[in-house]
């Protein structure tokens, strides 16, 4: 991690660090996990565990079912995956350079550099072909980011350039958590198949990465949460409070029963988290009324928090 008493000397650009209240879940710049994703890992790989072992005894025994043979196979097959993915973007994708996308290669730079990390990951952006879409995964030792062409036009001076910010400080912000490691996704392998379990946990993770995009580029959330709802073209017509404001108006068993089977949390529940930083986002059960609103208006310029130097990609 970088403290802010040791960045804000190396600041070289921009106007002069100041002192800033801290930011609830990003308090310092510092993001916090979501409290339900240590809980809920430990769970999956429980089950992993517990899935292994009897599919070792259904080994032993002569009486192997498709589901076993898939687990006895799966430290393979992840690997063969994780690795045709990295393939694929290598020989496919645009790497953000400081010539290619020097833009993104910076945000990149910037938001691993904030977030403690030795060295930045790879980069690449992708054809889109209008989907709205970004990730972040890894093989072996390496680490990357993938962004949609589309997505990455939102950083046009025409849209809203914040929003690509957070996007990839959310992306940047799984590699730091830890979720585009090999074993941790192996030990969830099992957990995937699981009702509930697997979509929780996916969802307090984007929680967590979620922590690390505001931690990059909290001003960009607004953006964020209108370009996942109406799209790059319209997302200066989604109004983000009022988004926030749903979470608490939309109930019933339906709305609970989408959010609880979604890898991702529902776009309002997201935003109220986003707006709310005094608490962590809900994961079961919809918000409440905030306790610590935090306006768009309210949100300082990125230039006013500490930056460290980028570092080589």
């Amino acid at each position: 991690m970088y403290p802010p008493e040791q960045l804000a000397p190396q600041q070289t650009w921009g106007p002069p660090p100041v002192e800033l209240p801290p930011r609830g879940l990003s308090p310092h710049g510092r993001p916090i996990r979501h409290n339900w994703e240590i809980p809920l890992l430990v769970l999956a790989i429980v089950i992993t565990v517990v899935a292994y072992a009897v599919s070792g005894v259904m080994l032993i025994s002569g009486q192997v079912s498709d589901i076993a043979a898939v687990l006895l196979v799966a430290p393979i097959l992840l690997y063969v995956l994780r690795g045709q993915n990295y393939a694929t973007q290598r020989v496919n994708g645009i790497r953000m350079t400081p010539t290619q996308f020097p833009e993104g290669y910076a945000l990149v730079a910037d938001a691993a550099a904030r977030l403690g990390m030795k060295t930045a990951p790879d980069a690449y952006v992708v054809l889109g072909n209008g989907q709205i879409n970004a990730f972040a995964s890894g093989h072996g030792f390496r680490r990357f980011v993938v962004v949609y062409s589309d997505l990455f036009e939102v950083g046009g001076e025409a849209r809203q350039p914040d929003a690509l910010a957070f996007i990839i400080g959310h992306e940047v912000g799984h590699i730091a958590a830890g979720h585009a490691s090999y074993w941790r996704q192996l030990g969830m392998f099992a957990s995937n198949y699981i009702p509930v379990v697997g979509s929780s946990l996916s969802r307090s993770m984007e929680y967590t990465a979620d922590n690390h995009g505001f931690c990059v580029r909290p001003q960009g959330a607004p953006g964020v949460m209108g370009v996942l709802g109406a799209g790059k073209y319209l997302v200066g017509r989604v109004g983000f409070d009022e988004l926030a404001d749903r979470s608490m108006t939309e109930r019933g068993f339906f709305v609970w029963l989408v959010n609880i089977l979604a890898s991702h949390p529902v776009l309002t529940w997201r935003a109220a988290a986003l707006r709310d930083r005094s608490r962590h986002g809900k994961l079961f059960f919809r918000p409440t009324a905030d306790r610590l609103p935090t306006p768009t208006a309210a949100l300082p310029p990125p230039t006013q928090y500490p930056t460290a130097p980028p570092k080589t990609l």
